[in-house]
């Protein structure tokens, strides 16, 4: 059987948009659209102490001024921690999963960072013997749960960088599923949702490249399909970091102020992103008309960045 087309917009709610998220947003929109599909908003609140409902309500203005339009939602992950418990036990039913109780300060100093800021955990809890474990969560705070992978490869094809392959155990590492404060992480929690919202188009920044094939291998273990992908490049400052909400880099305010409209932002996030020709505004709507994922993909071959100018 042959799903609807089905994208999403998956902001957090800790900040307000910048140009890199508008530029996600942006792909994933035109991705769907082009191809007739429809678009799914959630709001990933996981988070309850950095998570604000005035961002949320924040950022969905935003997306409506810039007239980047949902058709399902919004839908909010801190209604559905029954979901995620059910998915954790049927994961527990099929693979090991275990506590750690490492701080950051703890994997900082045992493993250098890997492609897409992913740190691969050096399996330092598993190593402890059940009576171990059991001793150390009665003598302290709640552990995190991290679920054992295999070593084997997952290869997918993503629209834009092409065929990828990571092999879970060497370039993932067993990874959070239930952090220590009792909140279902976000691995889990999107690939829960992707199937409950019929999501099958997953257009996102490259920085979560290395996140598709945990997702991929979750998705497997619970007999959820699988979402076609595209990592788009992460816009950054001239200086080559990587624009973000603490830094309030290229915000909407800013860039109202600058380009003098909605219109006037998404013009030029397609023109440096080389969507179109001319810095000129123009709305999602006039970029759908010539949108071409497999020239993009030719265009931004090899590319992980882009300058905001």
């Amino acid at each position: 059987m042959t799903l609807p087309i089905k994208g999403r917009f998956a902001p957090s709610p800790t900040g307000k948009l910048h140009a890199g998220n508008i530029f996600a947003y942006l792909m994933a929109w035109l991705t769907v659209k082009s191809i007739g599909g429809s678009m799914v908003l959630r709001i990933e609140d996981l988070d309850p102490e950095r998570s604000k409902r005035y961002f949320a309500d924040g950022v969905m203005s935003d997306l409506e001024r810039l007239g980047l339009t949902w058709d399902e939602g919004p839908f909010y992950q801190h209604d559905r921690d029954g979901a995620y418990e059910e998915a954790y036990e049927a994961l527990a039913q099929r693979v090991d999963i275990y506590p750690c109780f490492c701080t950051r300060a703890d994997l900082a100093a045992a493993s250098a960072p890997h492609f897409g800021e992913k740190r691969v955990y050096p399996g330092t809890c598993k190593r402890l013997s059940a009576s171990e474990a059991q001793d150390r969560m009665a003598a302290e705070d709640e552990p995190a749960w991290r679920i054992s992978v295999p070593d084997e490869q997952v290869s997918f094809s993503d629209a834009l960088q092409g065929q990828c392959s990571m092999d879970l155990a060497t370039e993932c590492g067993d990874f959070i599923i239930k952090r220590k404060d009792g909140a279902f992480a976000y691995q889990l929690a999107v690939v829960v949702d992707d199937a409950a919202q019929g999501v099958t188009s997953v257009v996102r920044g490259i920085d979560l490249l290395s996140s598709t094939p945990q997702q991929i291998y979750l998705q497997s273990l619970l007999g959820n399909p699988h979402p076609e992908y595209a990592h788009v490049p992460l816009l950054v400052s001239k200086s080559g970091r990587r624009l973000a909400k603490r830094d309030a880099d290229a915000s909407m305010e800013q860039m109202l102020e600058r380009f003098g409209s909605p219109e006037g932002i998404i013009g030029h996030i397609a023109y440096i992103t080389g969507m179109q020709p001319e810095d000129a505004p123009a709305s999602p709507e006039d970029l759908l008309k010539s949108f071409d994922m497999s020239k993009l993909s030719e265009a931004w071959k090899g590319k992980i960045s882009i300058p905001w100018e």
